[in-house]
């Protein structure tokens, strides 16, 4: 790990040591100036707190990959049987809560010993932006934390017994600290010295002030449905100030080899990592870019292979109801794309490999994934029937119980790629697995998308909707260099899978279905279908699929991953945008008991995951706080629980 446990030797008498025998829940008790704090430094304990939060890997597997993106439909959760079923591990959630409460811990101590050293007259010409800077990052980290669990103390790591407080509360606290804070950074402040203990900014307190007020504006979208007004009136100041609008501000921390706080999130080679079905759904046909432009920058050998298995537009796959299950309300199902598509979102295969693909850099090294295409389907009664190569084939992971069409778990069964998908379906490009690459934790497109969404909603703006929308947009594609796109992209108004397309003033609605070939995959004839679009029940009650703010909350959904997958859910859970399948249901899941044969093709927040239970832990070594805490919940401490600011 960096340096930065004990830069001092008088660290060590700080609040960051919690007594010999004491867990990590015991230290939202500890006083944090236990130290004299003229012989501490603050930008220590902040760039303790900001690596913490990137998580070793231990953590960012069960928090990361297995709730949140499980969670937020992204990246499949290939492993199954998890969040997105609503199940969960209490050790998982536990060792993710102790580790938050250690990273909120070293940024309470950068406060307190911040004001100490303004108030006893230690400080430096740079304190006062410091405990600034300090209290944006905590309230990243209370809102990270908050939107997990949902009750969480807003008045811990003080030397007082904390008192959990209501989402509504910790929400309004944060808006409260985000605008003093960024009201009180004086960028004219020199930070350059200090500039290696800020691994997101290098102490630039430009932008420092900048993602404090694009901080506010997520944070107060996010009271969009619940509480609108408090929601506009924070959000129409917080749009006053400087905001986060360029790609060179980018909120990011650079990942590094080894097994500690800042290993990369996606770098175990265990990690299957496939797109996501709702990820799929959206990037499918949309924005009229072909596969056959786009593979000549992704394809390095057997391009012409490649072009090849490109398919036409209207053609859905080779159909195979009794090895892929239908039970889901996923409008793909039951099919296997044998081939490309003929038109995809360009950032698609920037994100993900394509299988087959072996010599791109894009493909993970041997011995990451397969290296073998090569697989069989069995049928109902475990018997191999056919074989199918899935190179240069498109196809996402779905979750859920596939009961016997999953097949038994081996590696080179086709209807078993749910367990064993490595190699075989498209999955994320080898610059994330490589401990090279860069978290993002906040992006200019995010900021602008907020903009267009506000517009939409009648707020006052700095810039109209539309601009905000193909800004944000254009902010993605150059994040992923995909650039020369964009004009053809913004104008195109071709239906995705879900029915949404990208033109912002194309809004005419698709239709309920739309007619597509396919082939028996059996016995090879060809046919049509028409391919329902799926009805959202969770937005305007399934009545819209190409509204502006669907079109807004697609194209940030899409431009948050892989990074973000956490945003990605607190957007669903407050809008229900946008699509998400139900997990396939081949068999009643106890832990989704409305989940059933005759309601799996409704959208519903009762089959969801709405939140993360506490950890027994806390309940045991806090029984009073674990008690404000559910009371404060509203409702039992369960994964289906909504939170106070989502849908209900």
């Amino acid at each position: 790990m960096k340096k930065t446990f004990i830069k001092s030797g008088l660290l060590i008498t700080t609040a960051l040591v919690v007594a010999a025998g004491c867990s990590k829940f015991d230290a939202l008790n500890v006083k944090p100036d236990a130290a004299n704090a003229s012989q501490v430094q603050v930008e220590y304990f902040i760039d303790n707190s900001i690596i913490h939060n990137q998580q070793n890997p231990s953590t960012s597997e069960r928090a990361f990959i297995l709730y949140w993106q499980a969670a937020g439909h992204q990246i499949s959760d290939a492993d199954g049987e998890t969040f997105s079923w609503g199940a969960y591990s209490d050790e998982w959630i536990g060792e993710y809560y102790a580790e938050m409460s250690e990273s909120l811990q070293y940024i309470n101590s950068a406060v307190t010993v911040a004001n100490q050293q303004l108030a006893n007259g230690t400080a430096k010409l740079y304190t006062n932006n410091l405990l600034q800077v300090a209290r944006i990052w905590r309230a990243y980290l209370m809102s990270e934390l908050s939107d997990c669990f949902g009750p969480i103390p807003i008045n811990a790591f003080q030397g007082v017994n904390p008192q959990f407080s209501s989402v509504k509360t910790v929400y309004y606290y944060m808006l409260d600290e985000l605008k003093d804070a960024t009201s009180k950074i004086d960028v004219n402040v020199d930070g350059s010295s200090i500039k290696n203990e800020d691994p997101a900014f290098g102490y630039d307190f430009d932008k420092w002030e900048r993602y404090g007020n694009s901080l506010r504006l997520r944070l107060a979208m996010r009271l969009s449905e619940v509480d609108p007004a408090k929601a506009k009136a924070e959000f129409e100041d917080a749009d006053k100030g400087k905001l986060m609008t360029d790609n060179s501000g980018i909120f990011q921390i650079q990942e590094k080899p080894g097994w500690d706080d800042l290993s990369g999130v996606y770098t175990r080679s265990w990690y299957v990592l496939p797109i996501g079905v709702s990820l799929n759904n959206l990037m499918l046909n949309l924005g009229g870019v072909k596969s056959s432009d786009l593979l000549p920058g992704v394809i390095t050998q057997n391009l012409t292979a490649a072009q090849a298995n490109v398919k036409p537009a209207d053609y859905i796959g080779e159909r195979f109801p009794n090895q892929f299950s239908t039970m889901t309300n996923d409008p793909s199902a039951g099919y296997w794309l044998d081939g490309l598509p003929y038109t995809i979102d360009p950032r698609a295969y920037q994100m993900f490999y394509i299988p087959g693909n072996f010599n791109s850099p894009t493909y993970p090294a041997a011995g990451a994934v397969n290296q073998t295409t090569l697989g069989y389907l069995r049928d109902l009664n475990g018997k191999k029937i056919d074989s199918l190569d899935a190179t240069y084939t498109w196809n996402p992971v779905p979750d859920g119980d596939l009961g016997t069409k999953g097949g038994p778990a081996n590696t080179n069964d086709l209807n078993n790629i749910y367990v064993a998908a490595n190699g075989y379906v498209p999955s994320l490009v080898n610059s994330f697995r490589t401990q090279t690459a860069k978290r993002v934790f906040f992006a200019p497109w995010e900021t602008y998308f907020l903009l267009a969404e506000a517009a939409v909603r009648g707020w006052s703006t700095p810039i109209d909707g539309r601009t905000a929308y193909n800004d944000g947009i254009s902010s993605s594609f150059q994040y992923w260099g995909v650039s020369q796109y964009l004009t053809a992209y913004l104008a195109s108004t071709d239906y995705n899978r879900a029915g949404t397309s990208v033109s912002w003033d194309n809004t005419t609605e698709p239709g309920n279905t739309h007619t597509m070939n396919y082939v028996d995959g059996m016995s090879g004839t060809p046919g049509t279908v028409p391919i329902k679009y799926p009805v959202n029940n969770l937005y305007k009650n399934g009545s819209l699929r190409n509204d502006l703010l669907t079109k807004i909350i697609t194209q940030k959904f899409i431009a948050q991953t892989p990074w973000l997958p956490l945003e990605a859910w607190s957007d669903h859970r407050r809008l229900g945008l946008p699509f998400f399948e139900n997990v396939v249901a081949e068999k009643n899941i106890p832990t989704l008991p409305d989940l059933t044969a005759s309601t799996y093709m409704t959208a519903s927040i009762k089959f969801l995951p709405q939140r993360e239970p506490y950890p027994s832990s806390l309940k045991n070594s806090d029984a009073v706080g674990y008690k404000q805490a559910v009371d404060s919940l509203g409702g039992d401490d369960a994964v289906l629980t909504p939170l106070w600011w989502a849908q209900h």
